[in-house]
């Protein structure tokens, strides 16, 4: 059984978009990362745009610089990787049709849509506690102005107090 943090270690951010490289898929499918370009190409019409992102060298030199886990034989590899979106991955599973292949295939899907799930649970979290905030700034700006204003008082009192004094004094006047 493929364990799930297995798969989200492999699920990376590309201009946005959560991808996953051949080379991570062909170990997960326990094929050739040639094998999985080359039924890939074969079947290139299943692959829009939007199912597999073909990195420019320039791209991958972005990725190899700010992802730290990547095998160190796939840094130094001439050709850029094939980079697959989750509908990518999904259709790899009507090119692949190993049985474990398709039980991979179930298993990273599950792992995209514990992702979405997540992300979609901390966006609504991040709009609660903002909406929280505006309701409390609004309930507790007359406070806030209350204690502005002690505040303010207070301290023209103090400099109040630290002026020198005109008039009679009793405690200056006595010999």
């Amino acid at each position: 059984m493929i364990v799930k943090e297995l798969i989200l270690s492999k699920i990376y951010e590309i201009r946005g978009i959560k991808i996953m490289f051949d080379f991570d898929l062909s170990e997960l499918f326990d094929v050739e990362t040639r094998t999985l370009k080359q039924a890939v190409r074969r079947n290139i019409y299943r692959f829009p745009d939007d199912f597999l992102i073909i990195l420019s060298k320039e791209d991958w030199r972005q990725v190899i610089t700010t992802c730290d886990n990547l095998p160190d034989t796939v840094k130094y590899s001439p050709a850029p990787p094939f980079t697959f979106t989750e509908q990518g991955v999904a259709m790899l599973s009507s090119v692949l049709k190993s049985e474990k292949a398709i039980l991979v295939n179930i298993a990273i899907m599950r792992a995209f849509v514990f992702i979405r799930q997540y992300a979609m649970n901390h966006k609504d979290l991040a709009n609660k506690l903002k909406e929280l905030e505006k309701t409390y700034s609004m309930k507790f700006k007359d406070i806030y102005a209350a204690i502005n204003y002690l505040l303010e008082k207070d301290q023209k009192t103090a400099e109040n107090n630290n002026r020198k004094r005109i008039g009679f004094r009793q405690d200056e006047h006595k010999h």
